[in-house]
């Protein structure tokens, strides 16, 4: 899924901030950072980066995200990236033999959500691409997140993580769905859209399965009359199941028409 309309306001108020411990490759913080500004994260932090910072790839591999990139602050180790927070969470895919609460991406968002809500500063630590967060490192947070990943294949990559924890973050309170465009604005919600028309009313559906039983009727469909009852209650629950819209109708209703003109006129050409 593509879009980013520039001219809006990339933060969108309070949020977890991310921290990259160790990162190697320029390319991942990139894309990590896409992943942030897809789900209204905007604060990054990079403890020790193996390639230095900043980074041309990065900037890169971001597909625009720049300005968190550009705001991104360096640190020596991670307690001095996580000094000033509240509450971190540490993400892994591995069990860590030690005492801390663990949960679910969905209970993370739920938990960063409710604490960012009355005022407290929440990161979530991402690992190295290799191998992760060290024991020690895992230690210094106040809960580890693991997601529900298939356990013969469980490696997600930083920006997979962070687009994961930043989804689960952001979905509560997103406006919209997607991106506007000049002609239609973001969808509010899933469901039925219906752009330029609206859904049928029962009266405008009832009409278009009378004249569709009428028709089938005149070209015998119904081949006796014990059958027609059942077979009328699976057509009209076939289109009462379809919900569909008054534009809809109109064109099944003229593609009934047009097909009856033909019938007739191939039956008055054939007794000429």
């Amino acid at each position: 899924m593509s879009g980013t309309d520039k001219s809006r306001n990339q933060a969108t108020g309070p949020s977890p901030v991310v921290v990259l411990v160790n990162p190697q490759l320029g390319e991942n913080i990139g894309t990590a950072a896409r992943a942030m500004a897809n789900f209204g994260l905007h604060e990054m932090r990079i403890v020790e980066p193996r390639d230095g910072w900043p980074n041309k790839k990065a900037f890169t591999a971001s597909s625009g995200a720049h300005w968190i990139l550009e705001e991104a602050r360096v640190f020596e180790t991670l307690p001095q990236a996580m000094a000033d927070m509240n509450f971190v969470l540490a993400t892994t895919a591995r069990p860590r033999g030690m005492a801390k609460d663990v949960i679910t991406p969905v209970q993370a968002g739920d938990e960063m959500r409710k604490r960012i809500g009355r005022g407290e500063r929440v990161a979530m630590l991402f690992g190295r691409e290799r191998w992760g967060l060290s024991n020690d490192e895992i230690s210094l947070a106040d809960a580890i997140v693991t997601a529900p990943v298939n356990p013969a294949f469980a490696s997600i990559n930083i920006a997979q993580a962070v687009l994961l924890m930043g989804y689960e973050w952001y979905r509560e309170q997103a406006p919209s769905l997607g991106q506007a465009t000049p002609e239609l604005p973001a969808l509010d919600g899933p469901g039925l859209q219906t752009p330029g028309t609206r859904p049928a009313t029962k009266d405008e559906l009832h009409g278009f399965l009378e004249h569709l039983e009428r028709e089938l009727d005149a070209a015998g469909f119904f081949k006796t009359e014990e059958k027609k009852p059942g077979m009328l209650r699976n057509i009209r629950n076939l289109y009462a199941r379809a919900a569909l819209t008054e534009q809809e109708v109109r064109s099944l209703r003229g593609m009934i028409s047009s097909l009856t003109r033909v019938h007739e006129k191939r039956k008055r050409e054939g007794n000429e």
